[in-house]
């Protein structure tokens, strides 16, 4: 047995992980170069060596979950992340013509892919499940989560910062009878939201969330806060305040949050699946939004997008014989991997997700969750 090997399973013991075992977690080494990978290279390492077939897990989300659980995965820190740590520090990783690189590595990918993977509503958040037990109910169940949190009325104007493909601003059009702007960084999510809201009182738009400053009366972002950066937070709060015309006006900010404040994501996620992200903290938000907007609640439900990541995931697995072959091989492993690597650290409660209610001045009398004052 090599040092190299014996520095891994040591590296995996913590969290129970054998090389070449018999259970879900366990790992399966076709190529021993990845040893030299991971040691070197961390998280970057580990998700390439995977992407590039030099080892294969049964259940990768179970893995990723216990090497949370365990402590494991702060062992695979590297210099390099050091590195980026304070670039981050140091540079607005999300302004000007970075603001869209996202939109364009991530979104744009093709959304052949992504109408294979959501849901009918095409929504890419958390869905969720209380009381659902399918994927679409469970989207349903989150945007009428949304409707009543945010006291949507008829004649409402509003304002969805993150459009995606439109399918929470139909939703809310259709339902909710109010009238929607819709923004979003990605040319074919605009493009596949102008199609599938063509019909309804929803205007979608090519923008950056800086560049709006017109009077709403709700506004709300869903899946987007993840890409403003921490440099950014404050400006968002006060985009929004500038927006709600009215003192009790209401935002909801549906975001992934992390368990500590942290200026970068994880380097494999960074480098191919979203570009200058950034999980906001709990200490984060708040901070952004004191001084700027009243914070009326706070709700999470984390698991919740754990559920969704396998539901995603089952559906891209059934549906990867009909995509098209420009997605090969090693983008399918890519792909795998973020979607099972993400779903293990919701188990783990490394990652939450937060649905937090703000008003602009405070709300007359008390606000209740449900909607409900």
């Amino acid at each position: 047995m090599s040092a190299l090997r014996r520095r891994f399973e040591t590296l995996l013991r913590p969290a129970d992980v054998r090389i070449g075992g018999d259970r879900q977690w366990d790992v399966h080494v076709h190529d021993d170069r990845v040893y030299t990978r991971v040691l070197a290279r961390g998280t970057l390492g580990l998700g390439e060596a995977y992407m590039d077939g030099w080892w294969d897990c049964e259940a990768i989300d179970e893995l990723v979950a216990r090497a949370y659980r365990s402590g494991m995965a702060k062992q695979l820190g590297t210099p390099a992340d050091i590195a980026r740590v304070a670039r981050a520090k140091l540079t607005n990783l999300q302004r000007g013509r970075r603001a869209f690189e996202v939109g364009e590595r991530h979104y744009d990918v093709g959304n052949d892919l992504y109408e294979r993977m959501l849901d009918k509503q095409m929504i890419y958040s958390c869905g969720y499940w209380r009381e659902a037990d399918t994927l679409d109910a469970a989207q349903a169940a989150k945007l009428d989560l949304i409707r009543n949190k945010l006291v949507i009325e008829p004649g409402m104007r509003v304002l969805d910062i993150g459009c995606g493909w439109g399918g929470a601003a139909a939703w809310l059009a259709e339902r909710a009878g109010c009238e929607v702007v819709g923004i979003t960084i990605s040319r074919e999510q605009a493009a596949l939201a102008r199609e599938r809201c063509a019909g309804l009182p929803v205007d979608i738009r090519l923008v950056d969330y800086r560049e709006i400053d017109e009077p709403f009366d709700r506004v709300y972002s869903i899946g987007m806060f993840e890409h403003v950066g921490v440099k950014n937070y404050a400006t968002y709060m006060d985009v929004v305040r500038r927006c709600l015309r009215d003192p009790d006006g209401l935002s909801l900010l549906h975001t992934i949050g992390g368990y500590r404040s942290s200026n970068r994501t994880d380097p494999w996620v960074e480098k191919y699946i979203f570009p200058n992200s950034m999980l906001p903290s709990a200490k984060q938000i708040a901070e952004a939004a004191e001084g700027r907007l009243v914070m009326e609640d706070w709700h999470n439900f984390g698991p919740d997008y754990d559920r969704t990541l396998m539901a995603w995931h089952a559906n891209v697995s059934a549906a990867w014989t009909d995509l098209p072959s420009t997605y090969d091989e090693r983008f399918r492993r890519m792909w795998n991997f973020y979607l099972l690597t993400a779903a293990g650290t919701f188990r783990a409660r490394a990652n939450h997700l937060w649905q937090v209610v703000l008003s602009r001045d405070g709300v007359d009398g008390a606000y209740r969750p449900d909607g409900l004052r």
